[in-house]
């Protein structure tokens, strides 16, 4: 039997270690069958189970039986052709790209939209000579095409920048 210290409640539930009413830790009275433990008790369980009988024997897999002559075949190993070479092109895109989106900080995109259309016409000229090594012609074209969008772009902002200029002067 056990009793809480702060509200003198008693319990006969010896799994009990703490008070239900405060939650103060509950003290084994005196005269109790048991001494305080608040282990768990000990489950005893049965004996373990065989899992590997020493007169086991494997099955009989058809393509491992020697006596029936079935044997699986090579795995059939396929031919690929190189990929073709994108380097420039793929320089070319990612110089117009560059032009276009980084292009208006500091006027970066005046060095890299020549650097994009130079490098698209290099890989143009290249899959044009020998198209089997060299790929990426829709790549070479984008960057060509970024590049000049942004020189026109630029351009176009000058012009209107210049005329703006121009035309408030003339007002004065």
């Amino acid at each position: 039997m056990k009793t809480c210290p702060r509200c003198n409640q008693t319990y006969t539930d010896e799994q009990l270690n703490f008070c239900l009413n405060d939650g103060e830790l509950l003290m084994q009275t005196v005269g109790a069958s048991r001494p305080f433990d608040d282990s768990p008790p000990t489950v005893m369980m049965n004996d373990a189970r065989v899992t590997n009988p020493t007169n086991w024997q494997a099955p009989i897999v058809p393509w491992q039986n020697p006596q029936t002559g079935f044997q699986p075949g090579p795995i059939p190993s396929y031919q690929t052709a190189p990929s073709p070479n994108q380097t420039l092109a793929i320089v070319s895109l990612g110089l117009g790209v560059a032009s276009i989106t980084i292009g208006w900080c500091c006027s970066l995109g005046l060095i890299l939209s020549p650097a994009a259309l130079i490098t698209g016409f290099i890989a143009l000229s290249q899959i044009k000579k020998d198209p089997q090594r060299n790929g990426g012609r829709g790549l070479a074209i984008g960057g060509m095409v970024t590049g000049a969008f942004y020189i026109l772009a630029w351009l176009a902002i000058m012009l209107l920048y210049g005329a703006a200029i121009f035309f408030g002067s003339l007002g004065k």
